[in-house]
């Protein structure tokens, strides 16, 4: 009896290498999930084996890959956590077995249509919350054996490393291609005015929710926004997608920006609640002479004039958007721009540190920026104070007026850096 339990036992080893060898760990995820979906079967000798991982934002099981099940996955099927096999082993965080499948036990018809008689799943877990589940399953008869269901979470194990690899590439993907449609490939031509700007990414998904936007207006204004939805990820850049279009839709009604943020407040307490968000809208007028601006609690602008030092606008600084019904108005503020004026707008990334106070951040901005081309203003900036990897992201906007006699237009072109 030991000579032949030694023997069970050395076969269970060599089954679990078969699962975790380095061969695994240097194929792509989706034919790594292929893999082990292979090598389940043959060690487990069952008909069928699927993985269905954790849709967070639905709170279902997405059918992601099958051998023996393809049409499980072709058919998209999905399966609310609690419901049904799949469903009751997320919920509980717990294999399952069931020796004679009947309808009432599943959701999947696919699972009927083939046949299947008996299933073993086991849950697939991720930094300790569960993923997803995996599961298999035979046309015959079975009784399931804890052997089994050990090899079985093993498997799963590595099912969830390659899943939480998976999802991070797509959400990744995904919000890297919504931030490059959403910010501008090239500012736009204006006359009277040069325009620079920059975005860094301080997160390893290289996206976030800042974001800046030009744009010129029927009026003749130039409309011109920084903002900041906080948060990272595909999360936060699809909320700020739909904050920059409102906000664009918004624009389009009225050249005060107060009366745009007051709109854009509203939607985003009723659409978005939850995402606090910081922006500054300003609108340049057709003769750049003035600048009106209003503030949801973002930070002020620097200006710089010719022979003179920069300093921060005196403008009042309202609530940021979505957190409840203002108790008062929304303000705009007139700000004169001198012939070679300059007005830096920035994202609280560039002058925030965990170490330090936020003045001392904006003192040492705004000894940086002069009345100077803003292709050069904002290089200066980035390169003081952009490089301490701040850990959150860090946009730029300026705009300076054209001094007499120098009617030139500068079309920077859009940096992801």
């Amino acid at each position: 009896m030991a000579v032949w339990r030694g023997v069970r036992n050395t076969e269970r080893l060599r089954r679990l290498e078969a699962l975790t060898d380095a061969a695994l760990s240097r194929l792509d995820v989706s034919d790594l999930l292929d893999e082990l979906l292979d090598r389940v079967r043959d060690l487990l000798d069952v008909d069928t084996a699927a993985i269905l991982l954790l849709d967070e934002h639905s709170g279902q099981l997405v059918a992601t890959a099958a051998k023996g099940l393809e049409d499980e996955v072709r058919r998209g099927f999905r399966a609310p956590v609690g419901r049904g096999f799949a469903g009751s082993i997320a919920a509980s965080r717990q294999p399952r077995v069931l020796a004679d499948v009947t309808p009432a036990d599943v959701l999947n018809p696919v699972l009927i249509e083939k046949g299947i008689r008996s299933l073993l799943g086991v849950p697939i877990f991720a930094a300790g919350e569960v993923v997803g589940v995996l599961h298999v399953g035979t046309t015959a008869q079975r009784r399931f054996t804890d052997d089994d269901i050990l090899l079985l979470q093993a498997a799963a194990d590595r099912a969830g490393v390659a899943g939480q690899v998976r999802s991070r590439k797509l959400e990744q993907a995904a919000a890297v291609a919504l931030q490059r449609s959403l910010l501008p490939n090239r500012l736009p031509s204006v006359p009277g005015v040069s325009l620079a700007a920059r975005y860094v990414p301080g997160h390893e998904f290289g996206v976030g929710g800042d974001w800046y936007d030009v744009f010129t207006l029927p009026s003749g204004h130039l409309g011109m926004v920084i903002g900041d939805v906080s948060g990272h990820g595909l999360a936060s850049a699809v909320v700020m997608g739909r904050v920059r279009s409102a906000l664009r839709a918004y624009a389009l009604t009225t050249d005060d920006p107060a009366e745009v943020m007051t709109l854009l407040d509203r939607k985003v307490r009723h659409f978005e609640a939850g995402a606090l968000t910081t922006a500054l809208y300003a609108t340049l007028s057709p003769d750049r002479t003035v600048m009106t601006v209003s503030s949801a609690g973002h930070l002020p602008p620097v200006l710089a004039v010719p022979e003179s030092c920069a300093r921060l606008a005196q403008i009042p600084v309202d609530p940021p958007l979505g957190i409840g019904r203002a108790r008062r108005p929304r303000r705009s503020t007139s700000v004169d721009l001198p012939e070679g004026g300059l007005m830096l707008c920035y994202t609280d990334g560039l002058v925030e540190r965990r170490d330090a106070p936020i003045d001392d951040g904006l003192d040492a901005l705004t000894a940086l920026v002069t009345a100077d081309d803003p292709e050069q203003v904002c290089t200066t900036v980035m390169a003081s104070l952009g490089s301490d990897q701040p850990g959150d992201d860090v946009a730029l906007l300026a705009v300076q007026r054209h001094a007499a006699g120098t009617p030139r237009v500068r079309r920077n072109p859009f940096e992801w850096a």
